[in-house]
């Protein structure tokens, strides 16, 4: 199988090429990758000679830019227009919806709140128009073991007396970067065609994240901030999508164990 991962200088991106056992092209847009492709998603004509060039037999897109329309909803529309015959595997989010009482399985409609889970709405809502045997695989806030996150990084900064703090009531269902990009590589190689939700078996606020970030890695978790911020309780329900997999989209408090344990 040839697959082409996009945002392959990213967090998720790079691990994605680090575990595939495939004919792999990395793409990049800004960032040079050793072997890669540059690819700018919001170019429909390049996607297009991208694509005719490299043949792949499937994509995983995990690009994107947050505060960037054009690049989270356009440039996922091109790709799936562009690779209509390839096996493609979208990498969507949990800001998709807004916040509620109960975890959003992955029959739950898109009601998102910010422009960034509007855009990425949008970029779904194409995709299923145009490829219909697609996958769209929601995640949630993705974490390391190497500090990289930006989880992590945030945790070492406010720890280290950085303004800022973190938000005691938006919680959500971390995600180790090594099991979704291990359980996206399973999406792509099955048959299963639809959404697919890939949060972390449990919830967590962002400060409690914090907080076992800092115990992981020999911090005070108690110098950590708080404010209380907007109520924003986004949880996804990734029981059905978890029975396909052989890949253990393991809990929050046990990914980030302290290192001595």
């Amino acid at each position: 199988m040839r697959l082409l991962v996009t945002g392959a200088a990213g967090f998720l991106g790079s691990e994605v090429v680090r575990l595939a056992e495939h004919d792999v092209v990395p793409t990049y847009h800004s960032a040079k990758v050793e072997g890669g492709a540059r690819l700018d998603v919001r170019d429909r004509a390049e996607v297009a000679a991208v694509i005719q060039r490299v043949r792949p037999d499937a994509i995983i897109h995990a690009g994107f830019k947050q505060s960037d329309w054009a690049t989270t909803a356009d440039g996922p529309a091109n790709l799936a227009v562009a690779a209509r015959e390839a096996r493609f595997v979208f990498v969507s989010t949990d800001a998709v919806f807004g916040s509620g009482p109960d975890p959003y399985d992955e029959d739950a409609p898109p009601s998102p709140t910010s422009p960034y889970g509007a855009a990425k709405a949008a970029a779904e809502t194409a995709i299923r128009a145009v490829h219909p045997n697609a996958v769209i695989a929601r995640s949630s806030l993705i974490v390391g073991s190497a500090g990289t996150s930006e989880s992590e990084r945030l945790t070492h900064a406010l720890a280290g007396g950085a303004s800022g703090a973190f938000f005691s009531e938006n919680i959500r269902c971390p995600v180790h970067v090594s099991d979704l990009a291990s359980a996206l590589l399973e999406l792509v190689e099955s048959d299963y065609t639809g959404i697919a939700h890939l949060g972390g078996a449990e919830a967590a606020s962002r400060l409690e994240l914090g907080r076992l970030i800092a115990v992981r890695d020999g911090l005070d978790p108690d110098a950590l901030p708080a404010v209380p911020g907007a109520i924003s309780h986004i949880r996804l329900d990734s029981t059905r999508t978890q029975q396909l997999l052989k890949t253990r989209l393991r809990p929050v408090r046990e990914f980030l164990r302290p290192l001595s344990s």
